[in-house]
């Protein structure tokens, strides 16, 4: 059976003392499960006394990823962070987010080039994708960085509202993404919570689950990680 991934998307929460307190609090009711690799990505700020406290907990099974990351290399970019600061610090980087693109006004070509500056670190990039420009994100990459991309589908209308997408018209979507990108883990997320996240990740094609507000609390989250294990 391969893999499945549950990722914490914390956006723009969270101190670096109250992400520790939340790690704390949910590693008192987390298990290991092999088959279910769990992902915190917090602020660029927390990702360092995260990896920390994670490496004196003695917890080797939780990843970090970052938000996001520059698009350019290391060099005079001021207030950039290259994908070269935090190869050590995460194994995996959101691209593309949906809020990135809508207030940030990122291209598809700079997503793309977002991808390969994580590839070329070692950084697997979460590539977020969305409906109806997904197949116009997909052909920005080159077809190596392609190959190395986790897909996270987050539709807009569903992220933040508490109105998630049908399971019929996630279904639809993630056959779509698999007839571009076959043999990519295709993650949703999107007004997810410990109520609906099984009845995602049963969906045919699905390879994981992305909460965001729900993540915020690590006893919700706990209860994702519980239903899903």
């Amino acid at each position: 059976m391969n893999k499945r991934y549950l990722v914490a998307n914390w956006k723009s929460h969270k101190t670096t003392r109250e992400a520790e307190q939340w790690l704390t609090i949910f590693l008192k009711v987390y298990r290991p499960n092999p088959l279910l690799e769990v992902i915190i990505a917090p602020s660029f700020v927390s990702l360092e006394p995260m990896q920390r406290l994670l490496q004196e907990l003695g917890t080797t099974q939780i990843s970090l990823a970052s938000q996001d990351l520059s698009a350019f290399p290391t060099g005079a970019y001021t207030g950039a962070v290259s994908a070269a600061m935090v190869r050590d610090l995460v194994d995996y980087t959101f691209v593309g987010h949906a809020e990135r693109r809508r207030y940030f006004h990122e291209t598809h070509q700079e997503v793309a080039n977002k991808v390969t500056e994580a590839v070329t670190v070692g950084i697997t990039p979460i590539l977020c994708l969305d409906q109806p420009y997904a197949a116009a994100q997909i052909a920005a990459l080159s077809e190596a960085d392609a190959e190395k991309v986790i897909i996270g589908y987050g539709p807009v209308e569903a992220i933040g509202i508490d109105i998630p997408q049908s399971l019929e018209l996630v279904s639809e979507v993630v056959q779509e993404i698999h007839a571009r990108l076959p043999q990519q883990p295709i993650l949703y997320g999107g007004s997810l919570n410990a109520a609906n996240a099984a009845a995602y990740l049963d969906i045919d094609g699905i390879g994981g689950v992305m909460a965001g507000s729900a993540s915020l609390d690590p006893h919700e989250f706990a209860r994702i990680w519980a239903e899903l294990s």
